[in-house]
């Protein structure tokens, strides 16, 4: 609490209420935040979410790789020690045999190296990164990298209605001035005040430029420009429209005392010093709140009368009337204060004499209803929490989509008062909290997550959001109308304020966990062949058929290359009809097990073939032909990789073209996998022991590769 024993702010406070007028004393690295930051240390990052997922995956893999690498040098090993022991040469060893052994020791490293998945943290990396980079072009700002994949868990999100839901551009449309209720429109708007009582219209006036947070100004081109909240502004406008005079009723009345619109009260209130002496208050805020403290009223002469029963119910049933028309509605009030008034007292709460009723009009976003949808039908669930009338909320949450006939709109008092065991049964049926405080909001949110494990996304806008922007999954700040606490307090700045937006974040943060799959799904099935090939080849035979260079090459092509080509996927409009992973889905899914064990046995069968039956198949005979047969496996499991890469793009659906030549990296990065494998066919001999192949043996090898493709598509039609 900053106030005249307490006077100094430290740079970066963020002011959550109040207003003063401050001098800066200290900037930069001299503040004392400065200092404080100077003597921080710089601490890494923390790993997102996913990467924990898959810390387990890659330590399952790496030791799985760990055994078959032990195991291969074994075998390996055990043959030549079997073969001198039957030579009788045990003792004695040629400098080609320890050379052999070396070999030995390098295929098993290099198992070890293909096993271990680095190219897992690469590929969350690349994806996170691609994602926020285009989410920036979205008109998402993305502060947390995690926040990319976070979002696309999400199972709820509990929006705000203004400038969230709504245009967040207010006019006044309707009033209830001196008990009558009018339209106003742009053509009657100066007629209206024809139709009261001058001393009404003067109070009214004093009301709106007076208890006020904006400000009317002149800018640059000399045109006037209303500052503000769009609450103000849209009442300015009204004033203005009315004929008021904005800085003639400022000069006319001492400013005493302002207490600023508060969240807690949902009121804001002034008072003045009149000219002819006196003190007055005005007050201006959610409509039956500000009723309820009104004893009095102007009546249709102008005169102030007793508040009856009759004109209370006349006043209440207008509120509802104004907001089962989705309007914000606001009543406006004043009172004579006594001349024993002190400053220091807090404004009075009850005692006033209503002066009239605005109906606010905020229309809907265009594209709101459509993405409501589109989130229901992705199995999102859409609440709207806002500070408004209920009747309002309920007919703007209608007119959205977000209220169905079994959901439940419930203002925050009566949610607060509430028992857990009701709680349990009352919150998954709630579509839209009225009338909330932040607390009701933290709380909704907090209960969704704890109880009800669910993954929640929150917008906010204003100070009071920070507590439910910290507590939830991810927390999305509006960059237009949101303050900087609440920026400050989320993961990701929505820089347009539109609910659409949010659908896109979630869309994106969709994509990069499928795309996480889909590299994981290829890399398992090259890991899966690879050592197996090696393992039974080196059991059987007595010798791999992948060397250490080639099988690092196939490394990079699963690790590098395939976290480039895949982790780069763009979104598509079928992520958002499936449900959402949510918080305890298996990461390596039953269709990805299908997809890898099914292609590893076409894979494993291929390449076993052709080491058995290769050498007939080819009429391969002489000195080459065992470097001829290995090369032809290399080749064919290479370009199974290359193929199974284009499979991998959709885990479920057999058109994998779709959209292909819109990914520019997944081309670029499969025209280079098959360049290079030329090269080091055709050129690299000696240093990848290959040998060049010949026309036909390049087209058998190119289509046991392409073969795995109408395999896979197969391998998808089975239900899992």
């Amino acid at each position: 609490m900053v106030n005249a024993d307490n006077p100094f702010m430290l740079s970066g406070t963020k002011l959550q209420d109040g207003s003063c007028k401050m001098m800066v004393t200290s900037v930069g690295m001299r503040t004392q935040w400065g200092k404080l930051m100077a003597t921080l240390t710089e601490g890494g990052d923390d790993e997102t979410p996913l990467q924990v997922k898959l810390n387990g995956v890659a330590t399952i893999i790496g030791k799985v790789g760990l055994f078959f690498a032990v195991v291969t040098f074994a075998v390996l090993v055990q043959g030549l020690f079997m073969d001198k022991l039957q030579e009788g040469t045990i003792w004695s060893w040629s400098g080609d045999e320890a050379l052999k052994m070396l070999e030995f020791f390098a295929v098993a490293v290099t198992i070890v190296v293909v096993a271990v998945p680095e190219g897992l943290p690469l590929a969350v990396t690349l994806s996170l990164a691609f994602a926020m980079k285009k989410m920036m072009n979205d008109k998402a700002l993305v502060r947390h990298l995690a926040a990319c994949e976070t979002m696309g868990s999400a199972t709820s999100i509990c929006s705000d209605k203004t400038g969230t839901l709504t245009t967040n551009h207010m006019t006044v449309v309707k009033s209830c001035i001196c008990m009558g209720v009018r339209e106003v429109g742009n053509k009657n708007k100066a007629s209206i005040c024809s139709e009261f009582p001058e001393s009404a219209v003067k109070l009214l006036l004093q009301s709106i430029f007076t208890n006020t947070g904006g400000e009317i100004v002149v800018n640059q081109d000399g045109k006037r420009e209303i500052l503000g909240t769009p609450t103000e502004t849209a009442l300015l406008e009204f004033g203005l429209s009315l004929g008021g005079d904005s800085q003639a009723e400022r000069l006319a009345s001492k400013l005493v005392k302002v207490e600023p619109f508060n969240s807690t009260k949902k009121r804001m209130g002034v008072i003045l010093e009149l000219p002819k002496g006196g003190l007055r208050a005005h007050t201006k805020g959610a409509s039956e709140i500000v009723l309820a403290g009104c004893d009095k009223v102007i009546n249709s002469n102008g005169e102030v009368v007793p508040l009856d029963e009759e004109s209370i119910n006349h006043l209440n049933a207008t509120i509802n009337q104004f907001a089962n028309e989705a309007l914000r509605t606001l009543c406006l009030a004043y009172m004579e204060l006594e001349n024993g008034f002190s400053p220091d007292n807090a404004i009075p709460l009850s005692g006033y004499t209503c002066i009239g009723i605005v109906g606010i009009k905020d229309p809907v976003r265009p594209g709101v209803k459509e993405s409501v949808a589109i989130c229901r039908s992705a199995g999102i669930t859409v609440r709207m929490v806002t500070g408004d009338n209920i009747n309002t909320a309920k007919a703007i949450a209608r007119e959205c989509g977000i209220l169905t006939d079994d959901g439940i709109a419930i203002e925050g008092p009566d949610f607060r008062e509430k028992s857990q065991e009701e709680m349990l049964t009352l919150i998954p049926k709630i579509q839209v909290m009225a009338r909330s405080s932040p607390m009701d909001k933290h709380t909704l949110v907090r209960q969704l997550r704890s109880t009800f494990d669910e993954v929640v996304a929150v917008t906010g806008d204003g100070t009071n959001d920070a507590p439910a922007l910290h507590e939830a999954d991810i927390g999305l700040a509006m960059g237009i109308a949101g303050t900087e606490v609440a920026k400050e307090s989320a993961d990701v700045i929505i820089l347009d304020d539109n609910f659409s937006t949010i659908v896109t974040v979630a869309k994106w943060g969709r994509s990069v966990y499928i795309n996480i799959q889909k590299f994981v799904q290829f890399q398992l099935t090259v890991n899966i062949v690879a050592l197996i090939v090696n393992f039974s080849s080196a059991c059987l035979t007595g010798s791999a058929p992948l060397t250490a260079v080639q099988l690092l090459w196939v490394n990079m092509i699963m690790d590098t290359l395939g976290a480039l080509a895949l982790a780069t996927e763009p979104p598509t409009d079928e992520l958002m009809k499936r449900s959402p992973v949510g918080k305890k889905g298996n990461f390596i899914s039953n269709v990805m097990w299908r997809n890898i064990l099914g292609q590893s046995f076409y894979q494993f069968m291929v390449i076993w073939y052709l080491q058995v039956k290769g050498k007939a198949m080819f009429s391969l005979d002489g000195p080459d032909s065992d470097l001829t047969l290995n090369t032809l496996i290399f080749n064919s499991f290479v370009f199974c990789q290359v193929f199974n890469e284009i499979s991998s793009r959709n885990m479920e659906e057999i058109n994998v073209f779709k959209g292909i030549l819109d990914n520019y990296v997944f081309v670029a990065v499969l025209g280079c996998t098959v360049i290079f494998q030329v090269i080091i066919i055709e050129f690299l001999g000696t240093f990848a022991s290959t040998i060049p192949l010949t026309y036909s043996q390049w087209f058998v090898s190119v289509f046991i590769g392409f073969l795995g493709m109408p395999i896979a598509a197969a391998l998808k039609t089975i239900p899992v």
